[in-house]
C-alpha cells in the first residue's frame, strides 16, 4: 500500500509539474494563465484529495478486517480455554465424588466392625 501512495504522488507530482510548463509555455495573457493554472491546481487538489479519502478508507477497510480477525482468534481461545475449564471441572467433580464414596464406604465398614464387636 505504501508503494501505490508513492507512485501516486509521483505521477500527481509529474503531472503537475508537466502542467505548469505547459501552461507557462503556452501564448495565453497573464490572467488567463494564472486562472488557467489556478483551475489545474485545484483540479489537482481535488484529485490528491480523493485519493487520500480512498487511501484512508483502504487503510481503515483493512483494520477492520484485522481486528475482526483477532476478535475471532481470541474468541475461540477463549472457547477453548472455557472447553478446558469445563473439563478440568468434571474431572475434579468427579475425582471428588469418588473420594466421597470412598470415605462413606470405608465409614461404614468401620460402624459395622464396631456394632459387630
Amino acid at each position: 500500500m505504501k508503494d501505490q501512495t508513492k507512485v501516486i504522488a509521483a505521477l500527481l507530482v509529474g503531472a503537475a509539474a508537466g502542467a505548469a510548463i505547459g501552461l507557462l509555455l503556452a501564448p495565453e495573457s497573464g490572467s488567463e494563465l494564472r486562472e488557467d493554472i489556478t483551475d489545474y491546481v485545484n483540479d489537482l487538489f481535488e484529485k490528491a484529495k480523493n485519493q487520500a479519502q480512498n487511501t484512508v478508507g483502504d487503510v481503515k477497510d483493512y483494520t477492520s478486517s484485522v481486528v475482526d480477525k483477532a476478535k475471532s482468534k481470541f474468541n475461540g481461545i477463549v472457547g477453548d480455554a472455557a472447553d478446558y475449564k469445563d473439563e478440568a471441572v468434571d474431572a475434579a467433580e468427579s475425582k471428588a465424588n469418588e473420594a466421597k464414596d470412598k470415605v462413606k464406604s470405608t465409614a461404614n465398614d468401620w460402624n459395622n466392625s464396631i456394632q459387630q464387636a
